[in-house]
C-alpha cells in the first residue's frame, strides 16, 4: 500500500479562498468541493485570515522586527567574513613586500 503524502498550499492560494469564505456567497461544502479542500480546512484558514488581515496595513511601521533582525545578523556575518577576508590580504601583501602605503589606498 503506497502511502499518499499531504499536499501544500502556497500562502495566496490559502488567501484566495479564506477570502472567497469571508465572501459568504457559497457554502463551505460548495467552496471545498470548487477548490478540492476539505471544508474544516477552509473554515481554519477563514479564521487565520481574520485574526491577521489587520497586519496588512501595519507592515510600513515597523511591526516586522523579525526581519529586522535577521537582516542584522546577515550584516554582521558580512563585516565577519570582510574582517576575515581583509586581514588574509594584509598578510598577504606583507609577504609579498608590497609597502603598507601601496594596499591602504
Amino acid at each position: 500500500m503506497t502511502r499518499k503524502s499531504r499536499r501544500t498550499f502556497s500562502g495566496a492560494f490559502k488567501a484566495k479562498v479564506a477570502l472567497e469564505a469571508v465572501k459568504n456567497q457559497k457554502t463551505l461544502a460548495e467552496l471545498s468541493q470548487q477548490f478540492e479542500v476539505n471544508a474544516v480546512t477552509i473554515s481554519k484558514w477563514e479564521t487565520e485570515f481574520l485574526e491577521n488581515m489587520a497586519q496588512v496595513f501595519e507592515r510600513g511601521k515597523g511591526s516586522s522586527i523579525g526581519d529586522t533582525e535577521a537582516d542584522l545578523e546577515k550584516l554582521y556575518a558580512q563585516i565577519g567574513q570582510l574582517k576575515v577576508e581583509n586581514d588574509f590580504l594584509k598578510k598577504s601583501a606583507r609577504k609579498l613586500g608590497i609597502p603598507e602605503k601601496e594596499w591602504k589606498r
